[in-house]
């Protein structure tokens, strides 16, 4: 769901980010989603800005806090924006990111955290239009 700009959106839009990373094997990272909006779906790694937090700080944070890699962020992907919680709408910039360092493990808000081949993607439950941004995209 995007909203246009003739269409104002319903609630208070939340500013957020996303990690697109992929390994050399060209698999994405994904993380299982441990609370609302999306809990146990599958996305990517990341989640609000913080006061006075850039984007890149947050993408490098959120990465680090749900799976335990450090990264280094890279160029704007895409931006989408999705329903939130209580009508609030969900302002996601997703940029590319390397990993430089860390172990893969879940944390934070993520009840879990994987290398996924792009050809295993539509047999798990994705949050909402998640392929289909990607695959628009060219990220898969």
């Amino acid at each position: 769901m995007s909203y246009g700009d003739a269409e104002p959106p319903p609630g208070p839009v939340i500013p957020c980010v996303g990690a697109v990373i992929k390994d050399s094997a060209g698999r994405l990272l994904l993380i299982k989603r441990g609370h609302e909006p999306g809990a146990g779906l599958w996305s990517l790694p990341g989640g609000r800005i913080k006061p006075n937090e850039t984007d890149i700080e947050a993408v490098q944070r959120e990465t680090k806090e749900e799976t335990g890699l450090v990264v280094k962020t890279g160029r704007l992907i895409g931006q989408v924006q999705r329903p939130g919680l209580a009508d609030a709408v969900i302002d996601i910039k997703d940029y590319a990111a390397t990993v430089t360092g860390g172990t893969l493990t879940a944390g934070d808000d993520a009840a879990d955290a994987r290398w996924v081949a792009p050809g295993d993607l539509r047999a798990l439950p994705l949050t909402e239009g998640l392929a289909e941004i990607l695959a628009d995209w060219g990220v898969i």
